[in-house]
């Protein structure tokens, strides 16, 4: 069985990280700058960095509406820390007029956790199905948190000791569909067993 092409959004933030864990799933990691590197995709991760610049690059390099075409015609993808925020149909504490490419039906918080000084690392404890279910020790770096879900999202992740709107937890990861993101940055830890889960998802979806 050939390995899956997941693309990685190489405009800002940990590129080379999730390159590597790709690779480490099983996957042919490559980077996307450019529209026609979404052609022949299994997939694509939008990494974590700054979200509103990340948007902006993407106007630049002309890869905004194409990368959404390809999210609302099925592409997987996952999105770690701005990524979720580039995912996500609703943003509450960004800046003016600050856009997202959606596609997960959430409203995320911008730097829901505070300031680069309130970064925090903490085990947790995720939903994967069969995935290994040893706690993911979870790099949190000025992280949003999801406020609201809507039917179809799946929620795969919270902080207990952070308590959210509803008290049960910050929510920090979720799923719908083929769409995949996380507060938190795997791709630091040198733990891949979420990007083997995104990587077997992208096969599937």
């Amino acid at each position: 069985m050939t390995s899956p092409r997941i693309g990685v959004l190489a405009l800002q933030g940990d590129v080379r990280e999730h390159l590597r864990a790709l690779e480490s799933a099983g996957a042919r990691a490559t980077k996307v700058r450019r529209p026609e590197e979404l052609d022949h995709l299994d997939g694509i991760v939008i990494p974590g960095g700054e979200s509103t610049t990340i948007d902006k690059l993407s106007r630049i390099f002309e890869i905004r509406e194409p990368l959404i075409d390809k999210i609302r015609s099925g592409l997987p993808a996952y999105g770690s820390c701005a990524g979720m925020i580039l995912l996500a149909d609703r943003i509450v504490g960004g800046i003016d007029d600050q856009q997202t490419f959606g596609g997960l039906d959430i409203t995320v918080r911008r730097n829901a956790f505070g300031r680069q000084v309130d970064s925090f690392e903490t085990d947790l404890d995720l939903d994967l199905g069969d995935v290994d279910g040893r706690a993911f020790h979870a790099v949190f770096i000025r992280a949003p948190w999801v406020e609201k879900v809507g039917d179809g999202v799946t929620v795969l992740g919270r902080v207990p000791h952070v308590a959210d709107q509803s008290g049960e937890g910050a929510i920090v990861a979720v799923r719908q569909g083929g769409l995949l993101a996380t507060s938190f940055h795997p791709e630091v830890t040198g733990d891949h067993r979420l990007h083997a889960y995104f990587v077997r998802l992208a096969t599937t979806s």
